[in-house]
């Protein structure tokens, strides 16, 4: 499941990168990977390969928040290059351990038809940042055998689930007919952030916002008089004018999300900005 943020609501998108995410996992036992995941070159593990119950008992070692060593195929950056090419160039990336929390950790499934390559079923909920691969990995190596990601599958990120996700090709089939049916696709652009406190401003308040200018709401400041972070400055309607700070009592605009002296959105418009959720998405981000 991937969010994508379209128009307007792409300056939003670095309000939700922190949330957390939820994944279906699919680990292999019994043999390790150059990639930690399928796409690697495969060797037999050493050691033989663990049983249900002792992989149960190692989960709540790998609960809480640890120290993860990152993939040696990953885009993080080792002295300005992406380890991932320092890998297909033969090198062994140095990569330091960094900290992640893995919220929950279950074992779904166990398929031992093969006892000497089983695969578990886990579900995952960590943050941002956290490699799933590296969590198989390390998974594997200390059951005493080896292993890699064979699937995975994101199924929350922040606010967003698979459930609401669209298909690309509804997505598609919607373009053909128009603006307005991909609107009807599109959660609204402040759509995830409902947890950020809002404040009601007028018409006139918003126009001040969109032009810079910092506003004593009229309705009050309500919830957000003591928030200490972004709030939602929004029209009676409902509609986002502006993500703002509260600065002495009064609303200073952080990202204005209407023009200035800009009229209700047409539909045209709103097919320009939203968010869409579609199936898929890359791990550890």
């Amino acid at each position: 499941m991937l969010p994508l943020f379209l128009g307007h609501a792409t300056r939003l998108a670095e309000y939700h990168l922190a949330g957390r995410k939820a994944y279906r996992a699919t680990v292999c036992f019994g043999e390790s990977s150059t990639t930690d995941d399928i796409e690697g070159e495969r060797t037999p593990a050493v050691g033989p390969a663990p049983d249900r119950a002792a992989v149960e008992a190692l989960l709540p070692q790998f609960t809480g928040s640890l120290l993860q060593r990152p993939p040696a195929y990953s885009a993080v950056k080792v002295a300005g290059r992406r380890a991932y090419a320092l890998a297909r160039a033969g090198e062994a990336p140095e990569l330091r351990p960094r900290s992640v929390i893995v919220h929950e950790l279950s074992l779904v499934e166990w398929d031992a038809s093969d006892a000497s390559r089983p695969i578990a079923i886990l579900d995952v909920v960590c943050s941002a940042g956290t490699y799933v691969r590296s969590l198989a990995r390390d998974l594997g190596e200390a059951a005493g055998s080896a292993a890699y990601l064979g699937a995975l599958t994101r199924t929350r990120a922040g606010a967003f689930t698979l459930d609401e996700a669209v298909t690309l090709d509804a997505i598609r089939e919607a373009g053909a007919e128009g603006p307005e049916a991909v609107a009807r696709l599109l959660l609204p652009v402040d759509a995830g952030l409902e947890a950020m406190p809002s404040v009601t401003v007028t018409a006139a308040e918003a126009g001040q916002l969109a032009e810079g200018r910092f506003v004593l709401p009229s309705a009050g400041l309500g919830a957000a008089a003591g928030a200490d972070g972004p709030v939602r400055a929004c029209e009676a309607s409902g509609r986002l004018v502006a993500i703002a700070s509260v600065r002495a009592g009064r609303l200073a605009p952080e990202k204005v999300l209407v023009e200035r002296g800009a009229r209700a959105a047409l539909p045209v418009a709103a097919a320009r900005d939203g968010v869409a959720v579609t199936p898929g998405g890359p791990e550890g981000g």
